[in-house]
């Protein structure tokens, strides 16, 4: 052990390079405190003691008591307790009172010193002003809640969310058309939720108390449809053992919702045309007519004024169905209305999940707001799903290359040219009444031998029957 002179070097020592610890750290524009084992602080430099002006040296807990903010205090204190029977450092978010009064948010961070042997001879703590990024987020979570009542206060209309003027003027639509019993039709792209404004006309309707009904006409096989519209008898086919009701009758006295009915074929489209201009039909393999107290409300995407220039759609029936038209418009249409249905949605799938976030990542919603959404509020409705569900943190995030993949995939060309091949054959037979060869026949019209078309009409599992009226 040093002593006399050369004691006093050491100890000089030791002074300066405290003094130059001291100039290093009063330097820092972060709040930088050493307290001794027992909590009691020794050391505060410039920017902590300028920040609070306290002229007289306190306990921890009145110096907690004294700057922290109330709502914080009792939390703060149980941190502190429990960090020093722990003997362990950890951080902690609190406000602190400024000098002038001014609360500001600080991240409180404590780090234990040990000697040589382990045992905790200091605790450092760091304080970093945070004040900024909690606001941020308090704007955030603020903007959410702000969203959340205004989703309230919208959807009145079942699940129909937004704000925008082309929504406004389709829900305007529902509510003019809703309390009459006018046949209504409904288009708009894949996606767009038009089962949703058919749903919000019958709750509005005189027939909300009964059945609501709806069929995919291009789910159901083209030689089925008849019957799952009409129901058919005991033995009107191979297979049919007992009578069936259809869905004309399952909807009586309320409404029937025929989705893609630009996908019917041309005799049930005959059938449908009795139905709307006299009020009644017959089942599959009956004789006896049945009244229908329905209302109809139909939906498309396909153009149907040019399904009825190329033969495959009854303009009769088209007029029938046309009394009272509503186009729901795209996703693209409406961006204004994306945040709220982001949000809509993210509230609905972490309801179910048993998740809380406290608000949306910013790029995230950024991404979402420059993709085109060609699946339009579906595949939205598809992608926050997918996101809640792999989302762990308490900020709402996104997988952007989900976006990508669903930007590049698309229906291939080779598709795309048999649907229209399709269309066209079924254009030509039903101008044909189903016939294929001679001089009327579809083969003619299509300017291909009738071989051709016949290998073509089985490929594409075109039914030339439906079109022999």
């Amino acid at each position: 052990m040093p002593t006399g002179a050369e004691g006093y070097k050491h100890k000089d020592a030791a002074l300066t390079r405290e003094r130059e610890f001291h100039q290093i750290v009063d330097s820092v524009p972060l709040h930088i405190v050493l307290l001794d084992a027992d909590f009691q602080q020794s050391y505060g430099n410039t920017a902590s003691r300028s920040y609070f002006g306290l002229k007289d040296r306190l306990s921890p807990e009145k110096f907690v008591q004294t700057t922290t903010h109330p709502e914080d205090c009792e939390r703060y204190l149980a941190w502190a307790v429990e960090r020093n029977q722990q003997r362990d450092g950890g951080e902690i978010e609190v406000r602190l009172r400024r000098h002038d009064g001014e609360y500001r948010w600080f991240l409180h961070q404590l780090s234990p010193i040990a000697d040589d042997e382990g045992a905790i001879v200091r605790w450092c703590v760091t304080r970093v002003d945070i004040d900024e990024r909690k606001r941020q987020e308090d704007r955030a979570v603020m903007e959410t809640l702000s969203l959340r009542e205004e989703i309230d206060k919208i959807s009145m209309f079942e699940e129909i969310v937004g704000t925008s003027a082309p929504l406004q003027a389709v829900l305007a639509r529902i509510a003019k058309v809703a309390p009459t019993d006018s046949t209504v039709l409904i288009t708009g792209e894949t996606g767009t939720g038009k089962e949703l404004i058919a749903r919000a006309i019958h709750k509005r309707s005189r027939r909300s108390k009964r059945a609501f009904v709806a069929v995919n006409c291009a789910a159901v096989p083209k030689d089925l449809i008849a019957s799952e519209l009409f129901g058919h008898e005991k033995g009107a086919f191979t297979g049919a053992l007992q009578r069936h009701m259809g869905r004309f009758e399952l909807a009586e006295g309320g409404t029937i919702f025929l989705d893609e009915i630009g996908e019917l074929p041309a005799e049930t489209q005959v059938a449908l045309l009795r139905v709307l201009q006299e009020r009644e039909f017959t089942r599959v393999g009956g004789t006896q007519s049945i009244a229908a107290d329905v209302r109809v409300i139909a939906a498309t995407h396909r153009d149907l004024p040019k399904a009825i220039e190329a033969g495959s759609f009854r303009s009769d029936l088209y007029y029938r169905i046309h009394v009272f038209p509503i186009a729901v418009p795209s996703l693209r249409e409406r961006k204004e209305d994306l945040r709220l249905l982001v949000q809509y949605f993210i509230d609905r799938f972490s309801n179910k999940m048993g998740k809380t976030f406290r608000r949306i990542d910013p790029k995230s919603l950024d991404r979402l707001s420059s993709y085109p959404w060609p699946g339009n509020i579906r595949e939205l409705q598809n992608v926050i799903e997918r996101s809640v569900i792999v989302c762990d943190a308490d900020i709402f995030s996104l997988d952007e290359s989900w976006l990508i993949h669903a930007s590049i995939v698309q229906k291939p060309l080779s598709v795309e040219i048999l649907n229209q091949e399709k269309e066209l054959i079924e254009a030509a037979l039903a101008q044909s009444r189903g016939r294929v060869s001679g001089a009327s026949g579809a083969a003619v019209m299509l300017k291909m031998p009738p071989s051709t078309l016949d290998s073509k009409i089985r490929a594409l599992k075109i039914d030339k029957r439906s079109f022999q009226l």
